[in-house]
């Protein structure tokens, strides 16, 4: 509620609350004005800022403000705080609002500092979080995707199946074009499958086109899969502090830290690319706390947010 109240007053609006929200439910949280525009506002707060929860309880909030604003002649203001908002959260609660509820206000702020909100005279609240934000936040290690557990591997078979003959293979066959076509076929959840193409595509083994989802650099792929001895190391995925400095910075990141460029990464210092667009990894010979304290032009990645650099531990020397 307090960074709801100073973010309100910095922008120029007058914020009160309500006497009886104290003891009851039968006025909003705040009642704010500015100009001609009076708001009754309703605010929920969710740690994890996951959309399922924050979009139900947008729902909840739209309702409770449009009452309390039919009843005092106001506006509703439904506002949602969360602990980090993603730019994939954001976009999906300006969806929601848009397509069902166009005529409510809405607000979604993050602990992290910043905010979106739609409706009149609020367009000056919008707010974008800093890198430099998160230049204090220690990094978190992150183990990397097992891209052969035994569910992964089931769906790895139904991407195969259309390929080989029912003898060789008994799975369901047809033509795949989205982690919604791959749950459905291989009867596993949507978030499994969707996590397990994300990993796939951030290892390079499936092509990101229009068509339907093909497997590419098969040979490596087979071989990972045979050698399912290769273990997963801890990662940390990193942003630059400013975004387009690219390969300049991967190179003094990997000087400061002793780190060895790998991967596609190191393909391309070869002149050897062959794959655009992959993460470029860096390895090290050990992470261990404090992490990322005194590194050079890079933050944690936000929750959400694309990593732009992998720095991993090497699994052997």
């Amino acid at each position: 509620m307090d960074q709801l109240i100073a973010l309100l007053e910095h922008a120029g609006w007058s914020v009160a609350i309500p006497p009886s929200s104290e003891h009851s439910r039968a006025a909003p949280d705040l009642v704010i004005h500015q100009g001609p525009h009076r708001y009754a506002v309703e605010l929920k707060t969710e740690a994890e800022g996951r959309p399922d929860r924050v979009l139900a309880l947008l729902s909840q909030a739209i309702l409770q403000a449009s009452r309390y604003a039919a009843s005092m002649n106001m506006q509703p203001l439904a506002v949602v705080l969360v602990g980090s908002a993603s730019s994939s959260l954001r976009q999906k609660f300006a969806e929601f609002q848009r397509n069902y509820a166009p005529d409510v206000a809405v607000g979604l702020l993050s602990d992290a500092g910043s905010s979106l909100f739609i409706g009149p005279g609020l367009a000056g609240l919008d707010r974008e979080e800093s890198r430099a934000h998160r230049m204090g936040k220690p990094a978190q290690l992150r183990k990397a995707t097992n891209l052969f557990s035994d569910l992964n591997q089931w769906m790895l078979k139904v991407l195969l199946a259309p390929e080989l003959p029912d003898r060789m293979l008994h799975a369901p066959r047809g033509k795949l074009f989205s982690g919604s076509d791959l749950a459905q076929a291989a009867e596993v959840s949507p978030m499994s499958a969707s996590r397990f193409l994300r990993g796939m595509q951030e290892e390079g083994f499936i092509e990101n086109s229009a068509g339907p989802l093909r497997l590419v650099r098969r040979e490596e792929l087979f071989r990972r899969w045979q050698s399912e001895a290769m273990r997963s190391s801890p990662e940390l995925r990193m942003s630059y502090l400013v975004p387009a400095g690219g390969m300049r910075q991967l190179l003094k990141l990997a000087a400061r830290l002793d780190a060895c460029i790998g991967l596609f990464a190191a393909a391309d210092l070869l002149k050897l690319g062959h794959v655009n667009g992959a993460i470029p990894h860096a390895y090290v010979r050990r992470l261990s706390p404090p992490l990322g304290k005194d590194w050079p032009g890079v933050v944690p990645s936000a929750p959400g947010e694309p990593p732009q650099v992998i720095i991993k531990q090497a699994n052997a020397p």
